[in-house]
């Protein structure tokens, strides 16, 4: 069965195009992770972005905190 062909204005059948989007390291290994994370999701589909982004985000929030107690 040949695959579906891919139009890039149609929703379900569009392939996610990576942004090519280049992070800069921060220095701080707790935010480099995340960072490294979100970089990861570069050209997957959206539906797998959700549960990524809610971990950075507390993973971001706890290093905050962190930061806050010392």
């Amino acid at each position: 069965m040949p695959d579906a062909p891919h139009d890039p204005h149609d929703p379900v059948t569009a392939v996610p195009e990576p942004l090519g989007v280049e992070l800069t390291p921060t220095g701080h290994p707790a935010v480099d992770a995340g960072l490294a994370r979100l970089e990861a999701l570069d050209g997957v589909p959206a539906e797998a972005h959700v549960a990524v982004y809610e971990d950075v985000h507390q993973r971001f929030a706890d290093t905050l905190a962190a930061l806050d107690q010392e």
